[in-house]
């Protein structure tokens, strides 16, 4: 049976819970399908590398449109000056803040296409950056604040299967057929995929030109690592001659961005991803696993030093999938997330294994089905950010430190379920 949606869920529970009491009452409370275009929920917090601002996704429906939009908003650690950077019906994404916590860089579509936007906060403005010809993913700043890395798809023609004439003018034939050569070529809910590889790239962060860091038929869609000099990109793909038969087979690979030169450094079977390099450059975190070609096995967190050597799976004894790993800024322990029946937890261990729950309820960010999972953001100060669910409510931003309690600071849909 396929899973309810959440707008649906809720509309059931909340009409549910007011059937028993006094129907006039229950009438003027009840939702109605309408309804859902009131919901709002937050997405992908990000909070600064001094510990004071958290940015944020505020996602809604635009009921003009039938479709969904977003806007990037800022409030403050303690939940004070709750305000909007953006605003409009346009998609605005992918908050990151850049190493002095001066700018605030975002994707954006306000301009008809997908590009990079920055926003200077101490002046109030903004500009964009790019213009792009495919919308970017995975953005990064350098560690100096100079450069930006960046995921973009490269289109490409597949050889046609023959020459076929062209029609006369004002003839209506049928459609050309379309040539299939990828073992990968639709995807559940974007249909027949156009034919491109995803590569990485590098824009000056005054804005100019990108410039093409990878090359080959292979994908690399996944976030990069920057070393603390700002040299290498450490980021995970898959490469091998037989990627589309074993699509699992990823590793984990540093580029040189000076000569474009790039090296494996796993080379066990199975999936190695979500690399970061440690602080002091040393050491790189990853995830994954030996794959065993089972229905489901537990992805881990490993650790290795930065040349590929002496990896080791530091949550041996966590019986769980390890998600979205963080390096504290002393290098000596590690926050990731993990779901333990249906509820996703903030967590931190040492490098021995010791693993702490910092935060429950992390969630939220699966609207239509009820899926755990989450999003959080670490801040060199010891502060962290994360949305916040529960079942009666869609995600919420809170925020918690090492030494402060966490604590939910917004109530995105209290008007509404007033």
């Amino acid at each position: 049976m396929r899973p309810m949606p959440l707008p649906v869920l809720l509309i059931i529970l909340l009409a549910t819970a007011t059937a028993g009491g006094d129907a006039q009452a229950a009438d003027a409370s009840r939702f109605e399908p309408i309804d859902v275009f009131e919901l709002e929920w937050a997405s992908d917090p990000q909070i600064s590398p001094d510990g004071g601002w958290i940015a944020y996704v505020r996602n809604f429906m635009d009921i003009q449109r039938d479709r969904r939009a977003s806007n990037i908003w800022l409030v403050r650690f303690d939940g004070s000056e709750h305000r909007p950077l953006t605003s409009g019906s346009a998609q605005n994404t992918s908050p990151r803040w850049s190493p002095d916590g001066e700018r605030l860089l975002y994707v954006s579509t306000h301009s008809g296409s997908t590009q990079l936007h920055v926003a200077w906060l101490d002046a109030g403005q903004e500009a964009r950056l790019t213009q792009l010809t495919e919308p970017p993913s995975a953005v990064s700043w350098s560690p100096d604040g100079r450069q930006i890395a960046l995921s973009m798809s490269v289109p490409y023609e597949p050889e046609p299967l023959a020459d076929l004439p062209e029609p006369p003018e004002g003839a209506e034939w049928a459609a050309r057929p379309r040539v299939v050569e990828r073992v990968t070529y639709r995807a559940d809910g974007t249909g027949f995929l156009d034919p491109s590889f995803t590569h990485k790239f590098v824009v000056p962060a005054e804005g100019g030109t990108p410039r093409q860091v990878t090359s080959g038929d292979f994908h690399h869609r996944g976030a990069s690592s920057w070393s603390p000099d700002g040299s290498s990109l450490i980021f995970s793909a898959n490469r091998h001659p037989d990627w589309e038969l074993e699509p699992q087979n990823s590793e984990i690979y540093e580029l040189v961005l000076e000569d474009g030169t790039i090296r494996a450094l796993t080379d066990r079977f199975g999936p190695d991803h979500s690399p970061v390099v440690s602080p002091d450059g040393t050491k790189i975190a990853y995830l994954g696993f030996d794959d065993r070609y089972q229905g489901y096995q537990v992805t881990g967190l490993y650790v290795m030093d930065r040349d590929g050597s002496e990896p080791r799976l530091v949550t041996a004894d966590l019986d769980r999938d390890v998600e979205a790993p963080r390096w504290s800024a002393d290098g000596r322990a590690l926050y990731f997330l993990y779901s333990d029946r249906g509820n996703t937890k903030l967590a931190r261990t040492t490098l021995a294994g010791e693993i702490t729950v910092l935060a429950d309820d992390v969630g939220g960010l699966s609207l239509g089905r009820p899926y755990a999972g989450g999003a959080f953001s670490l801040s060199p100060t010891g502060r962290w950010a994360y949305t916040e669910s529960r079942p009666s409510y869609p995600a919420d931003v809170a925020a918690g430190g090492t030494d402060e309690a966490s604590d939910r600071l917004t109530r995105l849909n209290q008007d509404l379920f007033g």
